[in-house]
């Protein structure tokens, strides 16, 4: 670290935050939170609304895209980047308790499906240089190759679609 040449670190710390960050942690708490809450491509798993549900639906998206599906890191990170826009805005914005994550694959598409019972739609801002929040949909907007939101009787499905390779 910069102005801390030859000053001995706290031991332990480097080692954890490896740990924390690693490949096969990473793996581990995927599978974990697959074991927890379910598999999203055959059921929609229902996740508190809670900010923390956001890395749990990341694991999830993670687990399923790249292990699940075998679909390519590239393809992973922009769809685990991607759900996790579209939880923060339905805990953010639909004062829902719970809210559900659903995977789905036919040829050639993915699709993500964050469903919770506000019927108030999500709206694309323009987005500035300076902003420090609003940037959700327009990234999904950019990254995905559809989106949109189907409204439901209660509620509604906000999802976006990629292009992936066929099996």
């Amino acid at each position: 670290m910069a102005g801390l040449e030859g000053m001995e670190q706290p031991r332990g710390h480097a080692h954890a935050a490896a740990e924390r960050w690693s490949p096969t942690v990473e793996d581990e708490r995927a599978l974990k939170a697959l074991e927890l809450y379910g598999n999203p491509t055959e059921a929609e798993v229902p996740l508190p609304s809670r900010p923390e549900s956001a890395a749990t639906a990341r694991r999830l998206t993670q687990v399923v895209v790249l292990r699940q599906w075998g679909l390519n890191p590239k393809t992973t990170e922009e769809a685990v980047l991607l759900v996790s826009e579209l939880v923060g805005n339905a805990v953010r914005h639909t004062g829902a308790r719970v809210f559900g994550l659903r995977l789905r694959r036919r040829r050639g598409w993915i699709r993500v499906e964050v469903r919770d019972p506000s019927r108030g739609l999500p709206c694309l801002m323009p987005v500035q240089e300076m902003d420090i929040s609003g940037r959700g949909l327009f990234l999904v907007d950019k990254l995905a190759d559809r989106w949109g939101v189907d409204l439901l009787p209660r509620g509604k499905t906000t999802w976006f679609e990629m292009r992936v390779p066929d099996r």
